[in-house]
Formats: C-alpha cells, structure tokens, sequence
C-alpha cells in the first residue's frame, strides 16, 4: 500500500514532466489544460490563438517563431498559477480595459516565481503586469506599446504592483505610457533596461527598499522619476535627450543616487523637490539649462562628487540661508569656476557659489531678464564677488573639485542618443499631461 502511495506520488510530481509539441492553430488553450504541472509546451511556428491562462506551473517555448494573439480581448496570456515560464514568443492582439489592465503577459496576485524572458511583446496595452506576484523575473524581452492613443491614454511597459522581490531586466521598452510604472510595492529591481519614447522611463510611487541600476533612458519626457519612496538606490543610469528632467527626488527619503549621467539638453538635469536625507555623490550633469533645482525644503543631504558640466544654470536653489555642499573635505566640480589649486591636493584654493543676488532676481522677477547685460547688473555681481559678505544665502561649496568625474557612454547608446528624433521635439507637448508633480 504504501508502495503504491509513493508510485502515485512520483507520477504526479514535475519529475515526469514532458515535452510536448503544440501545433499552430486554436488548441493551445486546450494543450494547457491537459498538460501536467512542469511540463513544457512547445509552440510550433505561426499563429496561436489566444487569451490563454496558465493556472500550474508550466513552461511555453516558442523559439522565437511562435505567435500568440488574443484578437482583442482581455490579456493574451493570464498567469495565475506558480512557476511558470514564459519564453521565445511574440505575443499581440490584447484588449482596451485600463480597468483589467489588458495586457500582453498579465501575472495576478496567486501567481509567484514568474518568469518571462526573450519575449516580443507588440502593441498592446500594456506590456507585463506584475500584479501581486511574488518573486518574478521579466529578462531580455522587446516591449513595444502602443503609438495610437494620446501618451496618458496609453498603458506601461511594465506595470509592477505590490509585488516584492520583481525583477525587470535587460528589457528594450519602447512607445506606451511608461516605461517602469511601480506603485505601492519593495523590494524591486530594475536594471540594465533601455527606454525610448516614453512619458517616463521609471516612474517609482510608493516603492522602497529598491533599486534602479544601469538603465538607459533616451529621448522620453523624463528618465527617471523617484516619488513618495525611501532607500531606493539610484545606480549607474543613463539620461540622454530626455525633454524635462534626467533624475527627479520628489519625496524621497534616504535614497543614494550615485554614478548617474544625465546630458542632452534636458530642462533640468535632476530636480530635488522635498526629498531629505539623500546622498547624491559622483554624478555627472552635463548641458542642461538648469543642472540641479533644489527645493521645497529639501535637507539633510549630502551632495559631493558630482560634476556640473556646461549647463546654462549650475544650481537653482530656492532658500534664504547657506546650505553646503561638500562631504568629508570633498566638494563637487564647477565647469564654470575659475579654479586654482596651488598645493595640487585636487581641491580649488577658494570656495565656490554658483548663484548669486541676481539670479534670485530673475528667478521671482523673470522680467528682469532683459537687464542681464547693463552696466549696473555687471556692477553688483562684481560687488558680490570682491565683498562675498554682501551675498544671499544659497549653495556653498567649500571645497571645489579641480577634475570632473567622467562617465562613458557605450557606444551603441551613444549611436541609438544620435538617431533619435522624439516626438515631443517634432510636434510639441501637452505641458499639463506630462507635469510630474501632478502627473503619477
């Protein structure tokens, strides 16, 4: 008897899994429902008719020649069970609901240990959702969304929701909403993943104990948006001809934003909106009309390393006392200070103030704009430099870098930043659509 239990036992677990072969045509569906847990479904090439949902653990390969369609309706592939993998396919055709979040791979809240990988994921709403589950991996897919809708109308390439331990990498994002779209979630990682034409390309909201490393965003709204999250590490990212903003903190807390660059004409290169106790450390920013806008009460942050790089405003620093910006003995590196470093230490001899009483006049008086080149503006800046005593509060930094930190560019990226024509430089924008304090 006992015997017989443990045969039985055996038959039923994933050590007899098999390969099975899914010709293409309507009856994938019904291979999923007789396929035992573990088994591996191999898709023929051509043409799959979908949705589908995968309820046990079990593998779909399409060797890269397979297709799944869903004709319109709901996700193509709904995933509620464990374990399951889900590769080599392109997959189109999901429906239009915002409300179920139609989607090319849809993972809900039963399912867990997910993985989706080397996929071709095409038009549809949005690409993946990770709703609730647990532990998933989204590898080394194509995401393409949709081009049809106004931006806001659009879905992610990735939705993350509630869902610790996702992890999304290696992916190629491209059209749709956003590229990463996370909320109310911990424990995420986002690496290594390339983002075009987007509203954002990460997009955190309520997201802690994270971590956005080795991304490159190009030619989107904004690269990478940290909102209402704590400790999330901020790594090694690209932002290249993004139209607002590279790297924006807007209420987040004890997060380290270090090794990023962010070039290409951006309005601002980062923007610090209420965010405290952060390190922003050996970042590069580089030909932005504004370099850094620090504001809304930001404190407690330690800003050392980083290298401000020919952009039209160093520092936008809203404020009425000094705040400094230098860690240990170590400050930042200022294209536009004139430097002399007599014992050679890589430390400038004097300190440094990037604004000055003027530049809070044309900040609250834009007007005064016209007025930059009279003698008497001439005049009082050489009286703020020759009697420092006479300057506002604002950023210090008392203890300038002479070298710049450098931060290369890959050269496929650099090449992909060159071609790229975004759609908000070619037919304008929507400021109210797109505006990230508003926006989420």
């Amino acid at each position: 008897m006992i015997r017989a239990l443990a045969l039985c036992l055996c038959l039923a677990s994933p050590l007899f899994a098999a390969e099975r072969a899914v010709p293409a045509g309507e009856g994938l569906a019904q291979a999923i429902a007789v396929a035992a847990p573990g088994d591996v479904l191999i898709l023929a090439p051509g043409l799959h008719g979908g949705p589908v949902v995968i309820d046990k653990p079990l593998t779909l390969d399409g060797g890269g020649k397979a297709r799944i369609d869903a004709g319109g309706q709901g996700s193509v592939i709904k995933v509620t069970g464990a374990d399951v993998v889900i590769r080599g396919l392109t997959l189109t055709g999901s429906g239009n609901s915002h409300q179920d979040i139609d989607s090319g791979v849809l993972m809900t809240r039963e399912a867990s240990g997910v993985l989706v990988e080397d996929n071709r994921i095409e038009g549809n709403l949005y690409g993946v959702d990770i709703h609730g589950a647990k532990d998933s991996i989204v590898r080394g897919n194509t995401i393409i969304g949709r081009q049809d809708r106004r931006m806001n109308d659009r879905g992610n390439g990735v939705y993350v929701w509630n869902a610790p331990g996702a992890v999304v990498e290696g992916n190629d994002i491209r059209f749709g909403r956003d590229g990463i779209f996370t909320n109310t979630s911990r424990k995420n990682i986002f690496r290594n993943n390339t983002f075009r034409d987007l509203r954002f390309a990460v997009h955190y909201m309520y997201t802690h104990d994270s971590e956005v490393s080795g991304n490159v965003s190009i030619g989107n709204h904004l690269g990478y948006a940290i909102m209402y999250s704590d400790r999330v590490k901020v790594l090694n990212n690209i932002s290249l001809k993004d139209r607002s903003h590279g790297v924006m903190l807007n209420y987040a807390n004890s997060s380290d934003v270090a090794g990023n660059l962010v070039a290409g004409g951006t309005e601002k290169c980062t923007f610090i909106y209420n965010a405290h106790k952060n390190l922003i450390a050996g970042n590069r920013f580089e030909g932005c009309d504004i370099g850094i806008h620090f504001t809304a009460g930001s404190e407690r942050n330690a800003i050392t390393g980083n290298a401000f790089i020919g952009n039209r405003e160093q520092v936008k620093y809203v404020g009425s006392r000094d705040v400094e910006w230098s860690l240990e003995g170590r400050g930042n590196s200022w294209s536009d200070h004139p430097a002399f470093d007599l014992n050679g230490d890589g430390i400038a001899d004097s300190p440094f103030r990037p604004n000055d009483l003027m530049d809070r006049i044309l900040w609250s008086q834009p007007a005064a704009g016209a007025l930059i080149g009279s003698p008497a503006v001439q005049l009082i800046r050489w009286a703020q430099s020759s009697f420092p005593a006479t300057m506002p509060g604002g950023v210090v930094d008392s203890f300038p870098l002479i070298a710049a930190p450098q931060i290369a560019i890959p050269e496929d990226v650099a090449a992909m930043a060159a071609e790229a024509r975004p759609a908000w430089l070619q037919e304008g924008y929507d400021d109210a659509a797109i505006d990230p304090l508003t926006t989420h």
